[in-house]
């Protein structure tokens, strides 16, 4: 209809990855228009923000002291919910524009662990940014539709999305999740633990961000067929008082063994959801196998781990950096039905375990 037309020129329907890491914007029929870190800089001395995502992220330990970093949201939840506000504020007006009349309705993706304090604060957070709606779905059912699983056949569809905060693993028949599992151990408990094994090894102090360029560069979660080797900077620790800048060298097989305890702990959830589902789904998985998404999928090696641990065939699926916001994009398509739900509700909530 032409009232349709007009409307969709004052406002689109817009999917959000709120990450923990990055967050991700899909507006309708213009695909995915925004991807920055969850990341905001605030000035102590007026509380007023300076810088929001990408902007932000790069005065990680850089800035005076009156200006402070933060990253709003941890372990895939809201922790700073005015700072998420107001984080959330700047991204929608950069994702629709300043003009549009509408405000738009919002369909975010949350963990599948959220509790229902952790969905009010997304839900208020969205209208305090200028949603005119509010729909929530689970990360792993939006993962599998990004990657494009057959969510809504009768069989089972495995997903495992590792994410910056939270591993999310479901199985999903008939367009729901039947069985669940998360697990706040994903891509910053690696960062965390090679920031640990730099100080423990090396005597080294390193930052987050030199923690994930060691990760992406020579991490991995299997054992390499070349090793690899990488230089590293940082503060050195083993001379008390004087923190003078020392470079080191170390190798992929250092940086496996410690993520050993992340890595184990994602494939704890990942056996415990396997374990606790139904037989008949568990007989399906034999053929159809798991699906990876989500950053942390792409550790070296991961998949091979986990296809190891579990018997099953392991696949990462297409664009897994994006894959959530690609899901919510392609629910949208499907927007009136999402909205006409009960506010309060979450799509794709199963059992959890």
């Amino acid at each position: 209809m032409f009232f349709d037309t007009i409307k969709s020129f004052f406002v689109n329907d817009i999917g959000i990855d709120l990450g923990t890491m990055n967050t991700l914007v899909y507006v309708k029929d213009r695909g995915i228009v925004l991807d920055e870190p969850s990341v905001v800089a605030i000035n102590a001395d007026t509380n007023k923000v300076r810088a929001v995502g990408t902007e932000a992220k790069g005065m990680i330990g850089l800035t005076p002291e009156n200006i402070r970093v933060i990253r709003p949201m941890k372990d895939g939840v809201i922790a700073d919910a005015e700072v998420t506000d107001e984080m959330l504020r700047i991204f929608i007006r950069k994702a629709t524009g300043r003009l549009k009349v509408m405000r738009p309705r919002v369909l975010i993706a949350v963990p599948s662990g959220i509790t229902e304090v952790g969905i009010r604060a997304v839900r208020e957070s969205a209208f305090s940014a200028g949603a005119r709606s509010v729909q929530l779905v689970e990360e792993p059912l939006a993962a599998a539709v990004g990657v494009g699983l057959p969510v809504n056949e009768p069989d089972a569809n495995m997903i495992i999305d590792i994410g910056g905060g939270t591993t999310e693993v479901a199985i999903i028949s008939l367009g729901n999740i039947v069985t669940s599992g998360s697990v706040q151990c994903a891509g910053d408990a690696m960062d965390v633990a090679i920031v640990n094994h730099m100080q423990n090894a090396h005597h080294l102090l390193i930052g987050d961000p030199t923690a994930e360029k060691i990760k992406i560069s020579i991490g991995s979660a299997y054992e390499m067929s070349e090793p690899m080797t990488m230089e590293v900077k940082g503060h050195d620790m083993a001379q008390h008082g004087n923190r003078l800048p020392r470079a080191v060298t170390i190798t992929s097989e250092e940086i496996r063994h410690a993520l050993e305890k992340p890595v184990t702990t994602i494939i704890q959830v990942i056996r415990k959801t396997i374990d606790s589902c139904l037989p008949e789904l568990a007989a399906r998985l034999i053929d159809n196998g798991i699906t990876m998404a989500g950053g942390g999928s792409m550790l070296r090696g991961l998949d091979k781990l986990i296809s190891e641990e579990t018997g099953l065939a392991v696949t990462i699926g297409k664009d897994p950096l994006k894959a959530v916001v690609n899901g919510t994009g392609l629910m949208l398509e499907h927007a009136n039905k999402l909205f006409s739900q009960p506010a309060n509700s979450m799509i794709g909530r199963g059992t959890r375990v």
